[in-house]
């Protein structure tokens, strides 16, 4: 189950962050992400380690921890694509699908001629498709 999604801008400048989950883990949850950046940012800027994923926009399994698991996504314009889910056994298909979803409804969001570029999204359209996004891929994991 995914706990919270965040899209961060090339300049690791918060453009949305939203969490999933019902307790006080918010700030657990987007100290994950900050930390996730680094290790962003160690991935595209090592390309001998990365091989043949160079062109790669799914970084896959970012790194886990004791209780999530974080997986990156990057655009061709490096806004990045961060997710935390508690699921231990999250097949990389589902993920992948999940980003390319993600991306989709991000790339709706910001073709809005009111969004302006590099600043948050604030769209209440944007939030209710990404959490519809968030409940289907928690439905298609769990079977």
């Amino acid at each position: 189950m995914i706990v919270c999604v965040a899209i961060v801008g090339h300049q690791n400048n918060p453009l949305y962050i939203q969490s999933f989950t019902d307790g006080d883990d918010a700030l657990k949850l987007h100290h994950v992400v900050h930390c996730s950046l680094d290790v962003v940012d160690e991935r595209v800027n090592n390309p001998k380690k990365s091989g043949p994923m160079l062109n790669e926009t799914y970084l896959g399994l970012l790194y886990p921890t004791e209780n999530y698991k974080v997986y990156g996504y990057l655009t061709n314009t490096k806004v990045k694509f961060i997710s935390v889910t508690t699921d231990l056994d999250v097949k990389d298909a589902d993920v992948r699908n999940f980003f390319r979803k993600f991306h989709a409804a991000y790339v709706d969001a910001v073709s809005n001629p009111f969004h302006v570029p590099g600043k948050k999204i604030t769209s209440k359209t944007f939030a209710e498709r990404i959490s519809t996004i968030v409940k289907a891929f928690g439905l298609s994991s769990a079977g």
